[in-house]
């Protein structure tokens, strides 16, 4: 019988965006079935598989994504907004194929399940929406360095949780509410919703990655704020960027001692 484990790596393996997000969902329809054991460990993939297009960039070679009146600015932010989040599909995997352990119940993989089902319905989300205004992923370019964090934080999932949904999902939940408010502002209100659906969900993807972020430090007898800052010192290759979202963090659980004292 195949395992979650090795359904999750051959996710990551998939190279067609579509297919991933359909055996994404239907993975996810399995797992909460209670039709598959977890599995043995396997060894995962250094990177994910990735369709032939989009060219994928330096990230200071991308264009601004400011979100404009014209439909090419909207298709713009829309595609960058759909890379991300077919990383954040693998990010989930792998998170639930790379990291074993008796710190890891069988609660944590629930919870991962549910946060990459989430994202491969975003994804789609997303995707329909291109289509509805005559365009696809792949059309434009992207930047290569999201899966950076994976590899950098490959060693220890608390260096993970720490980096990805503290950082990277966290920063959502500060610079989407302006997005929506400006597709709200040019009346583009099919493509707010998009983005509306992907913030309510990303609240509870940085509070999953907050709960075992501290339960995992406790494991170990760590301090949460001031493992969590070291990590992100030591991990992430960049600043943490003012101005916070304090409300939409708070709801996440990710209290402002945490980053407050190491921000930019």
């Amino acid at each position: 019988m195949e395992t979650l484990k090795q359904a999750a790596n051959a996710i990551l393996l998939t190279a067609d965006p579509a297919e991933k997000v359909r055996r994404s969902a239907q993975l996810a329809m399995a797992w909460r079935a209670g039709t598959l054991p977890l599995g043995a460990p396997v060894p995962a993939p250094q990177r994910p598989g990735r369709p032939d297009r989009p060219v994928l960039l330096r990230p200071g070679d991308m264009p601004n994504r400011k979100v404009g009146g014209s439909q090419g600015k909207r298709i713009a932010l829309l595609h960058a907004l759909a890379h991300i989040e077919l990383n954040a599909i693998d990010l989930a995997w792998d998170i639930i194929v790379r990291f074993d352990g008796v710190e890891l119940p069988p609660a944590f993989f629930d919870d991962w399940v549910k946060v990459a089902a989430e994202e491969a319905l975003h994804f789609d989300l997303i995707s329909q929406r291109l289509a509805s205004l005559n365009a696809a992923y792949g059309d434009l370019p992207a930047h290569d360095g999201l899966w950076q964090s994976a590899i950098e934080t490959a060693h220890d999932v608390l260096a993970r949780l720490a980096v990805v949904p503290l950082v990277l999902e966290a920063r959502g939940l500060d610079v989407t509410p302006t997005m929506i408010a400006d597709l709200q502002r040019i009346s583009d209100l099919e493509s707010a919703a998009v983005l509306q659906r992907i913030y309510d969900d990303e609240i509870g993807h940085v509070a999953i990655g907050s709960r075992w972020f501290n339960t995992i430090a406790a494991s170990r007898s760590l301090d949460p704020a001031a493992t969590w800052q070291l990590l992100v010192k030591q991990h992430f290759r960049g600043h943490l960027k003012r101005p916070f979202n304090r409300t939409g963090r708070d709801l996440a659980g990710l209290p402002a001692d945490f980053y407050e004292p190491i921000a930019g």
